[in-house]
């Protein structure tokens, strides 16, 4: 099975769909059997690991065993923070291509900016050696902040394709978009649906009110649609790249199924006015768990 997904232009000469599978949480029995699902059954094309997520194996498992050809998916992973620097980020890169079981990975991103600017430019520096070697087809960034942003438009040469950060339209991250936006950096949504129901780990974050939020449950019961494919489908005509996550193949194959209805202006403007700026997780500024001495 195929499914349609647009693809959004990235800066680095590429295209990454729009839509794809986030393996967040997963172990890699679930990553592979959700992987192979999705790819196979419900038709997507683009998968999102890390390799603090601990399931890169699983992830590579599945491509290893669908029919899918390799140059028809899209597969991104990070790299953590405990490997930032330029020869660690290297290992590390090496690493996961391995777990992988792969030649290259389409993107390849900074999991979360350091509290350390030399070292996040060093990790920078590895990133643009492994884009030259043609064993990341692109290179981004995580979490990044406009600040952070400013300091590789600063540094001069190779921008980031993508910076993939917490939104959802409780954080909307207006501010990011615009910075990212003049400089032709894609923007992808993380914990697109606004998290889970025991989500909030930052000191201003709360758990996932979204999916039960009435306005998003009334838009959705008006197209017929669920809150979910309502969410997704609000990332979508934003312009943004989303990637929802699941181990469920009836919920995989739900999240994809949002490209038969068009959200109205007015749908858009009543999921406008849940813009409150609470997080699902914690500010960039406040994280650098793991980060190397």
């Amino acid at each position: 099975m195929t499914t349609d997904v647009p693809a959004v232009e990235l800066n680095s000469g590429t295209s990454i769909p729009q839509l794809g599978l986030g393996v967040w949480q997963a172990t890699n029995d679930e990553t592979e059997r959700a992987v192979l699902s999705a790819i196979d059954d419900a038709g997507y094309r683009h998968i999102d690991t890390a390799a603090a997520y601990g399931n890169e194996e699983g992830v590579g498992r599945a491509l290893a065993a669908t029919s899918v050809a390799r140059e028809d998916l899209y597969v991104t992973t990070k790299l953590w923070n405990a490997d930032q620097g330029f020869e660690p980020a290297q290992a590390a890169f090496n690493k996961s291509l391995s777990l992988l079981g792969l030649d290259y990975v389409d993107l390849y991103l900074i999991h979360w900016p350091l509290q350390n600017d030399d070292r996040l430019l060093r990790t920078w520096d590895a990133l643009e050696k492994i884009a030259e070697s043609g064993r990341a087809k692109a290179i981004g960034v995580c979490n990044f902040e406009p600040h952070h942003l400013q300091l590789l438009v600063d540094k001069g040469g190779t921008l980031p394709a993508v910076d993939q950060v917490e939104l959802h339209p409780h954080l909307p991250q207006h501010a990011i978009r615009e910075v990212a936006g003049r400089h032709g950096i894609a923007v992808e949504s993380w914990s697109p649906l606004g998290g889970t129901s025991n989500s909030g780990w930052g000191k201003a974050s709360k758990p996932n009110t979204l999916l039960s939020d009435p306005v998003i449950a009334g838009i959705g019961e008006r197209h017929g649609k669920s809150p979910a494919q309502v969410l997704i489908r609000w990332h979508l005509q934003s312009g943004l790249i989303v990637i929802p996550k699941s181990v469920n193949p009836d919920r995989i194959a739900q999240n994809i199924d949002v490209f038969d209805f068009t959200l109205s202006d007015a749908d858009l403007q009543e999921i406008a006015t849940l813009d409150d700026g609470v997080r699902v997780g914690i500010h960039p500024d406040e994280m650098n768990m793991g980060a190397p001495e």
